[in-house]
């Protein structure tokens, strides 16, 4: 008993002395309240010094963003669940602007667009925080783009390839493979030192689940950020989502580091600011977008950048994604990204249906730098490729009407049809710089010319162990390769012979 009181008496004690030691300062806390809640944005009132775009909190912990500034009320974004707050709650401002966690600890981590943790894992210990919203890098900040992305499909890297600091947009009809693209990119960094970070906007769970899982199981989950903002959370958030991603994204190039910002995508992103703006009486302009739709999107997608040397010589890669209604890609959002981005990869239903997948319009899709990117020995392969099959389509469709055709043409279209088996590719299969030059000397050769269509896609799919055990030096070819030497470009030819001659199957004597 004795004993408990020393110890009481000596808390007590250093209570006494922590009072008297504690400094008390004036602090000016200004409150607000609600006026009006629904849909995901609020009315406050109460809060004369509040600046735009100011993280405020609400009951419960709930944050918002001021993004309306009257002269009596604010109209606040709200970036969580509104359960629990009504007219009447009290709103706390914080002087401070939305800002996410940023470092290595996020790696491997699934958060949600504020930076908090979705995957059940520990909390986040972050290197630092950073705004959401930050300028994009200067003219004179930035350098040309010079390094290849690869993506692992041959008929992207071959005709349409990305440059290390590129905006490439990919848009298609729903359905048509657009996000499996942009996946099979995120498994190929695998064998890169590349760093990615994937932006769910308005996607269902289920569909976020799955990209996950695939990344994890094929690709390299402990370089991969997954900010998520679901189709069932707050609007606010689906807005923030891919914002904060970019920022995550930027503290890596800042560090010298090569990003590739995925964004999925900015169609529902768009539609989740309409509906924003709409619920806080703000003008519609067309389709019911505000006037500002394009600024949204421009600020986000021009801060993907090659930094110069005097920067970190890092790069930021933005492969956002958009859909389209029936193939119009002349719609006011997906004019809006093509204008904004340096290209565009246009995936055809009709293609899609056909089980051309990927189904990749290489007419309708450019890339207006990665060509000057480029490996070179893929370059110097492919020159010619986009010709021959631009060609190969205009002869296939005067063939089915049933027109004679010579014995050139028909040599013709029958190459072609062996260049579009050739870039027909199964999903999370992603080709090594090696298997795609093999593909593309089997292609310029004719050495598929004479395997049967049906024998194709086995030939591509056994190519990565053929070579490994007929002709392992083309494996390790990297993007800084010129050309083939003489005699491994013949040496490669004798593989392809012979892998060609393996999967096609013996010819029988017809029965007289």
């Amino acid at each position: 008993m004795a004993t408990l009181v020393d110890d009481l008496g000596c808390w007590v004690g250093q209570s006494r002395q922590r009072i008297r030691d504690l400094a008390l300062e004036p602090r000016l806390e200004q409150f607000g309240r609600v006026i009006q809640i629904g849909d995901g944005v609020a009315t406050v009132t109460g809060l004369p010094n509040t600046r735009l775009d100011e993280l405020l909190v609400f009951e419960g912990g709930v944050r918002g963003l001021a993004v309306d500034l009257d002269e009596e009320t604010i109209g606040c974004v709200l970036l969580g669940d509104a359960a629990g707050i009504a007219a009447g709650s009290i709103v706390r401002g914080t002087e401070e602007v939305a800002r996410v966690p940023v470092g290595a600890s996020l790696l491997g981590r699934v958060v949600d667009g504020l930076g908090m943790p979705l995957d059940g894992g520990a909390p986040i210990v972050a290197e630092g925080f950073a705004p959401v919203e930050q300028p994009a890098p200067a003219i004179v900040d930035r350098e040309l783009v010079t390094r290849p992305l690869a993506t692992g499909l041959l008929v992207i890297d071959a005709m349409i390839p990305l440059g290390r600091g590129q905006r490439e947009l990919i848009i298609g009809d729903r359905g048509t493979g657009k996000t499996a693209i942009a996946v099979d990119a995120i498994i190929n960094q695998r064998l890169s030192d590349v760093i990615c970070v994937y932006a769910a906007v308005g996607q269902k769970a289920s569909s976020v689940a799955q990209v996950i899982a695939a990344v994890r199981r094929y690709g390299a989950p402990e370089r991969c950020i997954f900010a998520i903002g679901e189709a069932d959370c707050a609007p606010g958030l689906q807005w923030l989502t891919p914002y904060s991603a970019c920022t995550m994204a930027e503290h890596f190039m800042a560090q010298g580091r090569d990003v590739l910002l995925v964004i999925d995508d900015l169609t529902k992103h768009a539609a989740a600011y309409r509906q924003i703006s709409l619920l806080l009486r703000r003008p519609p302009g067309r389709e019911a977008y505000p006037g500002d739709i394009f600024y949204i999107h421009s600020r986000l997608l021009e801060r993907a950048a090659k930094l110069a040397p005097e920067g970190g010589g890092g790069s930021l890669t933005a492969l956002p994604i958009a859909e389209t209604q029936a193939g119009n890609i002349s719609a006011y959002i997906p004019t809006n990204l093509i204008s904004i981005t340096d290209g565009q990869i246009y995936l055809d239903p009709r293609l899609f249906y056909e089980d051309q997948k990927p189904a990749v319009d290489v007419g309708k899709s450019v890339s207006r730098v990665g060509g000057k990117t480029q490996a070179p020995v893929l370059q110097t392969l492919s020159e010619s490729l986009r010709l021959e099959y631009a060609q190969f389509l205009e002869l296939e469709v005067f063939t089915r009407f049933g027109t004679m055709v010579d014995e050139r043409t028909h040599k013709v279209i029958e190459h072609g049809r062996r260049i579009r088996a050739a870039l027909r590719q199964p999903q999370f299969a992603p080709l090594k710089l090696g298997e795609q030059v093999a593909l593309l000397v089997a292609v310029s050769e004719g050495l598929l010319d004479g395997v049967p269509l049906d024998r194709v896609d086995a030939a591509r799919n056994s190519l990565g162990a053929w070579l490994a055990e007929h002709c392992p030096e083309v494996l390790s070819l990297d993007d800084r390769t010129v050309s083939l030497s003489r005699d491994l470009h013949e040496r490669l030819v004798r593989a392809l012979n012979a892998l060609a001659l393996w999967v096609t199957p013996p010819q029988t004597a017809a029965p007289r």
